[in-house]
């Protein structure tokens, strides 16, 4: 994670979680893996209504509804590049909430780099408003630590359902 912040307008610190790994799978792999619907269901334990990696796109994801909140996160396609970039907006909670469920309003960024032996994925998790966000923060810092593992499972799967001619080398 990062522990750098910068100050808003109100004087609350602005936080991001950043998680980055190489996997052992070409991007084209990685990149199926984090724009099927079906697919994202799985690594992300909730499943999108609505995703279509095209920009300008509208999509939700339901999880657990808290005081005024009804758990909907309200996500937007920002930008798309395929096999490289996929940029897309959320926001869920309720202002009048405080903890869990509370206004958040954030920019989930994933940048896909071919190296040597698969690709490097960066997620980039910005707009925390702290202190408001503070439990978001915690637990989705933990969280996408956690998805990452599942997001390799997946990806592993889809290398495996190849014919072996069309696998990429693992050396």
């Amino acid at each position: 994670m990062n522990d750098a912040g910068s100050k808003s307008d109100t004087q609350d610190i602005v936080q991001e979680i950043v998680v980055d790994e190489v996997f052992p799978h070409a991007p084209e792999t990685i990149w199926k893996t984090l724009t099927t619907g079906e697919l994202i269901g799985r690594w992300l334990l909730m499943q999108p209504t609505g995703f279509e990696p095209v920009k300008g796109k509208h999509f939700t994801f339901q999880t657990t509804p808290a005081g005024a909140w009804d758990g909907v996160i309200r996500c937007q396609v920002l930008e798309v590049t395929p096999n490289e970039r996929l940029v897309y907006a959320w926001k869920g909670g309720h202002e009048g909430n405080v903890g869990y469920g509370s206004g958040l309003d954030t920019v989930v960024t994933w940048t896909l780099s071919r190296v040597e032996n698969g690709t490097r994925l960066r997620l980039v998790h910005s707009g925390f408003v702290l202190p408001k966000n503070d439990n978001a923060f915690k637990n989705m810092g933990e969280g996408w630590k956690k998805v990452f593992r599942n997001l390799d499972t997946i990806a592993a799967e889809q290398d495996s359902s190849k014919p072996p001619r069309e696998r990429t080398p693992k050396t």
